[in-house]
Order: C-alpha cells, then sequence, then structure tokens
C-alpha cells in the first residue's frame, strides 16, 4: 500500500511540474517589463536611396522610371527571441502606414518585453478580420477616409490598398493629364477570390539582434528594395502593365513583396 501511495505521489508532482512548465512556457514574456522599440523602414532601388520624383531608377526590364508616391501597410507584428519564444504585438497597436513622403511614418514604434530578439514578422497589408470590422474599429491609418489622390482604401470593393506604388516613365501610355504615369496598387484580403495579403519573415541574425532593454532605445534598421517589386518572382514590366491594381495579375505581383525587406542592421 506505501508502495502505491509513494507512486500516486510521484506522478501527482510530475503533473503538477509539467503544469508549472507549460505555464511558464506560456508565461515567459514579462509584461510589466515593456522597452521601447523601433522598426525602420528604409526605402531604396537597388543600391540608390529612394527619392521621390528626383531620383531616376532603372528596373529589370531595362526600363527607365521615377517614384511620385510609394505607401504601403505594415500590421500583425510579431517578433521571435533567440530561445525560440515569440511575443505577438497587441493588434490594436500594430498597425502601420509607411509613407515615403513622411519621414516621421517610416518607423513603427513598438513597446515589447525585454529580451533579446533573432527574428520578425509582419503582414503586408491589412488583415480580413480588421478589414471587416465595425467603422468604430478602424481608425488612425485604418480610417477609410481619404482622397482619391493618397487614399489607401477601394470603397467600391470595401477593402484596403495594401502596397500603392506610382511613378512615371516614357514606357507607360499618356494619360489624360498628358503624363505617363504608371500605378500600381496592390490589395484584396480574400472578400472577391483576391487575397494579397502577403506574411514577412525577416531574420535578425545577420545584421545583429534586438537587444531590447528599458533603459535604451533599440531599432531594426529594414531595408525595402523597390527594385525586387519590378524584379522577383514576377517580372514586372512598366511597358507590358503599366497599370495593375484589383486583377489577377496583382497575385502574382504580391509574390514580389517577401523580397523586398532585407534586414540591414540592428541599433541597440
Amino acid at each position: 500500500m506505501n508502495h502505491l501511495i509513494k507512486l500516486a505521489l510521484m506522478v501527482l508532482v510530475a503533473n503538477v511540474l509539467l503544469a508549472s512548465s507549460c505555464k511558464k512556457t506560456k508565461d515567459e514574456f514579462d509584461k510589466s517589463q515593456l522597452a521601447s522599440l523601433s522598426i525602420e523602414f528604409d526605402n531604396i532601388v537597388g543600391g540608390q536611396n529612394l527619392m521621390l520624383n528626383t531620383g531616376s531608377y532603372t528596373n529589370s526590364s531595362n526600363e527607365e522610371f521615377s517614384v511620385s508616391m510609394l505607401q504601403y501597410y505594415v500590421s500583425n507584428i510579431k517578433l521571435k527571441r533567440t530561445d525560440g519564444v515569440e511575443f505577438t504585438v497587441p493588434q490594436d497597436s500594430s498597425y502601420f502606414l509607411i509613407r515615403e513622403n513622411n519621414a516621421a511614418t517610416r518607423y513603427a514604434k513598438l513597446k515589447v518585453p525585454e529580451g533579446e530578439y533573432s527574428s520578425l514578422s509582419f503582414v503586408l497589408g491589412v488583415d480580413s478580420l480588421r478589414s471587416t470590422m465595425d467603422l468604430s474599429l478602424r481608425k488612425g491609418v485604418l480610417d477609410p477616409a481619404g482622397g482619391m489622390e493618397d487614399g489607401m482604401y477601394w470603397g467600391w470593393t470595401m477593402g484596403y490598398i495594401f502596397f500603392k506604388l506610382e511613378g512615371n516613365s516614357a514606357l507607360a501610355p499618356v494619360d489624360p493629364t498628358g503624363a505617363r504615369k504608371f500605378r500600381y496598387h496592390i490589395g484584396g484580403f480574400g472578400n472577391g477570390q483576391i487575397n494579397n495579403i502577403k506574411t514577412v519573415t525577416v531574420d535578425l541574425t545577420a545584421g545583429g539582434i534586438a537587444k531590447v532593454r528599458k533603459e535604451r532605445q533599440s531599432n531594426i534598421h529594414l531595408m525595402v528594395d523597390v527594385a525586387k517589386f519590378f524584379g522577383g518572382t514576377q517580372q514586372v514590366s512598366i511597358a507590358a502593365h503599366p497599370s495593375v491594381m484589383f486583377s489577377t495579375f496583382s497575385t502574382q505581383v504580391a509574390n514580389n513583396f517577401n523580397g523586398m525587406f532585407r534586414h540591414d542592421h540592428t541599433e541597440n
């Protein structure tokens, strides 16, 4: 009988330890020790800094072009610690609209638990759940209101434009204003068979992991290469496709998104 009691106690202790271990895994992050972390989105074209309207570039189809607008949504940010534990930034604090014409918007500023992070992931675009929420829950950068020129929302499809790139090229057709302008407005969250939501994962180890501490500011510096938009998985020719919006071809173009983002370095 004593042997059975001892065996039962051993099983009980083992279960308690296992439960404690599982609880610790779930509570790995001390959320009372939040620190500042920023992610910088530095837009370039190949080896050149992106300059709106004044810069001149050549894509992989050997087509010359300039850029007049670049803006895109980043959302649903996650960070993975060096021990493999992942922290998900609270969704209400995880939507950013990066605009090349506004330097302040190039930083996604976060509050995350202290720790050392070796990779991050984010959605390029706006997830389907948020896209269909009540308008009262879509404020700030998600407010659908906006002018036709710089707005990031299609009223007729009730969906966000995830990525907007516009510019000029001699190979684009003449528009009603007399300009030769190309337009790439990529969106679609699956409401009409087109789903261009893409998750981008970036390894931070080569350029230095993020060592997040309360007493200092860490910044993950990403390079975002527009050249990869034109010459990634799908070749995008301005002459052949000067305007891509809510179309089947947009799903092929969206496959280029992941290759656009590269970790350059981390400032700790």
